[in-house]
């Protein structure tokens, strides 16, 4: 099942450290799930690369699509926070929460739950909007890569790594072919940009030639 033909995209944003580790990076009560301990561990590295991305993104996005935890976090905190430019485009897109659960609260204004049948219901969103964003949401992002149902998935990586807390691939992910869009970007601070788009099938395995003298 591969990811739509259609105008609209759908575009995954994370930042991770060195081992993969997405969980929390807002705050320290973000996201304690497992004992936790560095919620919060982007805020100490400011970097300029990565605060220009998000705003770039921002301000071409005209939807989002959001886990179940992702939402809450957000649907607490941004109507507070309307007065910046991340801010006053959160609130204004529509927002779309996966989720079968039908009595999930969805108190943000704008908000539609979908995820009876994602596969249909994207397909459905690719030809409402051009550009639908995906933010934190592990979960979320986990199916969505198994299923190859996204079109972009952009890594901002972190020179830290923390030994523990949930990862974009923890072992058992979906094996899955990938191709950078755009050479890699680096920042002040030492993050990294990395750009992917899907590609078909599983990966491939081979034996590595033998180095040659060099004629």
């Amino acid at each position: 099942m591969g990811a739509s033909a259609r105008t609209g995209r759908i575009v995954i944003d994370l930042f991770t450290t060195l081992d993969g580790v997405a969980q929390a990076p807002g705050g320290p009560e973000e996201d304690p799930r497992g004992g936790f301990r560095f919620g919060g561990w982007q805020a100490p590295i400011d970097d300029d690369m990565v605060g220009g991305a998000v705003l770039d993104y921002v301000g071409r996005m005209d939807a989002l699509l959001l886990g179940r935890r992702t939402y809450e976090i957000f649907a607490g905190y941004w109507p507070l926070h309307a007065d910046n430019p991340v801010g006053r485009t959160f609130n204004a897109v529509p927002k779309y929460l996966a989720s079968r659960d039908p009595a999930v609260p969805a108190p943000w204004a704008g908000t539609t739950r979908v995820g009876d049948d994602l596969a249909a219901e994207l397909d459905a969103l690719r030809e409402r909007h051009r550009e639908i964003h995906v933010v934190g949401s592990i979960d979320l992002v986990q199916t969505l890569v198994a299923e190859r149902l996204f079109d972009e998935l952009c890594l901002w990586v972190y020179p830290i790594v923390l030994g523990e807390g949930r990862t974009v691939f923890p072992a058992g992910a979906a094996p899955t072919n990938l191709r950078l869009i755009e050479p890699p970007r680096s920042g002040d601070a030492g993050a990294v940009q990395l750009r992917y788009a899907p590609l078909p099938g599983a990966p491939g395995t081979g034996v590595m030639p033998e180095p040659q003298d060099p004629a």
